[in-house]
This record gives structure tokens, C-alpha cells and sequence, in this order.
């Protein structure tokens, strides 16, 4: 069975940073590429960020851009997403997902096999 599970949202401050995990279990990551999405309230879903562990293909949102970094650990089947100098603007439920593929598509389209349950971020000004 394919499941992934977002971690590591919390409530911080301006300025902080965070690092969500999506563990992945029933696939290996080096046939999929992580796509990271997040989606606020009275918003649409945003396609952050995506990463490729066999090719090392990485897509991040401009709004994202310097800021949010994705990397993958393929012994623990888990990627993560490292965010810092978080904004008010970044506060959304996050969302990891699966698409089997090489590369990241950009910009990053929500058409993605498998989703995650999402993870709360919220950042305090």
C-alpha cells in the first residue's frame, strides 16, 4: 500500500524556519519524484517545490525560491523540506505527493499520483 506522511508542521515566528519530513512507504523514492504543495485558507493549492532523487531534478516556486530547500534521504525512504526565514504569507497546510516520473515539471502542476494527509504551518508576525 503507497502512503506518504507529512511531519514536522508547528507554529512559529517571522523569521523562523521549520523542516517537514514526507515519509514514504509501499514505493521507493528513486522511481517518483516529491512534489511539495501548499494550500491557505480561501487559496488555491500552490505548488512549492519538487524533487527528483534519480536524476537530482529540483523545481522551487519563485515564492519559495532561496529560501525552501528539498532533499531526500533514499535509506529512510523520506524527503524533507527545509524552510527558514518563514513569512506570515507561508502559513498554509502542506502537502507532500508522488508522481512517477524522472523530472519535476515546472511550474508544478498538482497532477500527482499519490497525496499526503498535510501538515499545519503557521507563522506568527
Amino acid at each position: 500500500e503507497v502512503q506518504l506522511v507529512a511531519s514536522g508542521g508547528g507554529l512559529v515566528q517571522a523569521g523562523g524556519s521549520l523542516r517537514l519530513s514526507c515519509a514514504a512507504s509501499g514505493f521507493t523514492l528513486h522511481d517518483y519524484v516529491i512534489g511539495w504543495f501548499r494550500q491557505a485558507p480561501g487559496k488555491e493549492r500552490e505548488g512549492i517545490s519538487c524533487i527528483s532523487s534519480s536524476t537530482g531534478d529540483t523545481y522551487y516556486a519563485d515564492s519559495v525560491k532561496g529560501r525552501f530547500t528539498s532533499s531526500s534521504d533514499i535509506a529512510q525512504n523520506t524527503v524533507y523540506l527545509q524552510i527558514n526565514s518563514l513569512k506570515p504569507e507561508d502559513t498554509a497546510v502542506y502537502y507532500c505527493a508522488a508522481d512517477r516520473a524522472a523530472y519535476c515539471s515546472n511550474p508544478l502542476t498538482p497532477y500527482f499520483d499519490y497525496w499526503g494527509q498535510g501538515t499545519q504551518v503557521t507563522v506568527s508576525s
